[in-house]
């Protein structure tokens, strides 16, 4: 599984990532998480808010920060 999440690295960003990482502990799971940074490919991917979440290539949040639960919940 590939998670991405994108953001330019404000403390929204650095959060959403925190609870990315708490929800695959808490699932038991493991994903390559992928820090998106560059402007250039957010805008290509078509982000229009960050903090963004995408999981295998599909986008699944934009623009708000989802709480840890809220991850799992999309992983499964």
């Amino acid at each position: 599984m590939k998670i991405e999440v994108f953001g330019m690295g404000c403390p929204n960003c650095s959060k959403l990532e925190a609870n990315v990482k708490k929800a695959l502990e808490e699932a038991g799971m493991t994903a390559d998480i992928v820090k998106v940074d560059k402007l250039d490919e957010i805008v290509a991917r078509g982000v229009m808010g960050t903090p963004a979440l995408a999981i295998d290539g599909e986008m699944k949040s934009s623009g708000k920060v989802l709480s840890a639960a809220q991850v799992k919940a999309l992983l499964s």
